[in-house]
């Protein structure tokens, strides 16, 4: 019990604080979280998508399996949302909002801190490429299964054309493939644009929390937390050892996938008005129930 509790005070309870800052912020300031959310959707998400691309030291093997085995992952998790959704008769903007809950986890403000304080550079380097993936499926099929309970499939896609994110990601794969590297001002523009995402992120989620209210909604929200929280972690244990996967790689891919919903979803859900008030309850339930799966899987991973 005293590992349990040293472990969630060095990994989990820093985050907590954090994101418990942006709480009281909200409730003392009665600020609104969509220009926050705006702001970090357009400036602060982009550069850190770009920057973690374009300063990575991995081998381009490491990089291609890491980004393959989230993206396996994601499509997996997607896959029995949809299932479930359908098999309960959720209508069209309930299933996209237990869709992106359950596929989209809280990789950056959460889970990069989480691996870092857990597991070293080493590990803090596939959590990074886990990541990315996670801000490309938010910023592209994120975007298009939010929208889709409005909009589209085709006015979904032609979505993506004005996130910044997208083009963040087509710039830091052409920067990568060719050796080339931003001017140093730039650079340096870009790195602390970068860096303000994961604290201004865990700002604004305790912002948002200060929103929430419980609509009753008790099957949806079942199938969200019990897929983000429980199934997730366990398919992730499975999925990396059936792919062979150890060491550091393996230790970032199933800490990442077991984090709590991501703070994306609630941008997505409040910018496409995709069941905004149910989506930021699955976070906040997510995120404060998290410890209680989170600190036992570090251990069983060797934190």
């Amino acid at each position: 019990m005293t590992e349990l509790l040293t472990l969630f005070a060095n990994n989990l309870l820093p985050i907590i604080l954090m994101a418990g800052a942006g709480f009281f912020l909200g409730k003392a300031m009665k600020l609104a979280p969509r220009t926050l959310s705006q702001v970090i959707l357009y400036i602060f998400s982009p550069c850190l998508v770009f920057n973690l691309l374009t300063h990575s030291e991995l081998a381009n093997q490491d990089i291609l399996s890491t980004m393959l085995v989230a993206g396996a992952f994601v499509l997996v998790v997607g896959g029995l949302a949809w299932g479930l959704g359908r098999l309960l008769k959720f209508d069209r903007r309930m299933l996209s909002a237990v869709m992106i809950t359950s596929m989209l986890m809280n990789a950056g403000n959460y889970g990069l801190p989480v691996t870092q304080f857990a597991f070293g550079e080493a590990a803090l380097a596939y959590a990074a490429l886990i990541f990315v993936v996670m801000s490309m499926t938010g910023n592209s099929l994120g975007v298009v299964i939010a929208s889709a309970g409005r909009a589209s499939i085709k006015d979904s896609l032609l979505g993506l054309l004005r996130l910044p994110a997208t083009y963040a990601l087509l710039f830091g794969i052409i920067f990568v493939q060719f050796n080339w590297v931003l001017p140093l001002p730039f650079d340096r523009a870009v790195s602390t644009l970068g860096n303000a995402a994961s604290p201004t992120m865990l700002v604004l989620l305790g912002m948002q929390l200060t929103n929430v209210r419980w609509n009753g909604m008790t099957k949806p929200l079942a199938v969200s937390v019990g897929l983000r929280l429980v199934v997730s972690p366990l398919l992730a244990l499975a999925l990396t050892r059936a792919l062979g996967v150890n060491g550091a790689m393996y230790q970032a891919s199933v800490v990442q996938a077991a984090m709590p919903s991501a703070v994306m979803t609630t941008m997505l859900a409040t910018e496409f008005d995709t069941e905004p008030a149910f989506v930021t309850t699955v976070v906040l339930v997510t995120t404060l129930l998290s410890p209680l799966t989170v600190t036992p899987l570090l251990s069983i991973l060797g934190a």
